[in-house]
């Protein structure tokens, strides 16, 4: 199942936040970093879960379902030992997870006030 509201162009964007819904990741983010200059990737998606194990299962599941639907592996990946924040790093798009006290306190959202970000509801699947 892929959001409606996203085009093909954005297929990537649409397996990483199934991923994530798949084990209920918290306040879905995207940050659209196309407009600012010298970035280093296109988006953030950034979500919060409550203990270790649900971050770790956010992380399996968004690597699980963009590899069986688009066949990408994650270029780069941080923070699995103690999945705090967990990093996956898919070029154009990095996805951060964190549990929710992790994401409070970094507040990456107010660091990239200059971006388009978009909240993400679980009434746009199907």
């Amino acid at each position: 199942m892929l959001l409606k509201l996203l085009t093909e162009n954005n297929l990537l964007l649409g397996h990483i936040i199934e991923g994530i819904l798949a084990k209920k990741g918290q306040e879905i983010v995207d940050i659209d970093l196309t407009k600012i200059n010298s970035i280093i990737c296109d988006h953030f998606i950034i979500c919060h879960a409550e203990s270790r194990t649900q971050v770790n299962a956010i992380a399996d599941s968004v690597e699980d379902k963009v590899f069986e639907n688009a066949k990408i592996k994650v270029g780069h990946r941080e923070g699995m030992e103690n999945a705090m924040w967990i990093l996956l790093d898919y070029f154009d798009v990095v996805v951060h997870i964190f549990q929710k006290e992790a994401r409070n306190y970094y507040k990456l959202e107010e660091l990239w006030g200059d971006a388009n970000i978009s909240r993400v509801e679980e009434s746009f699947i199907n």
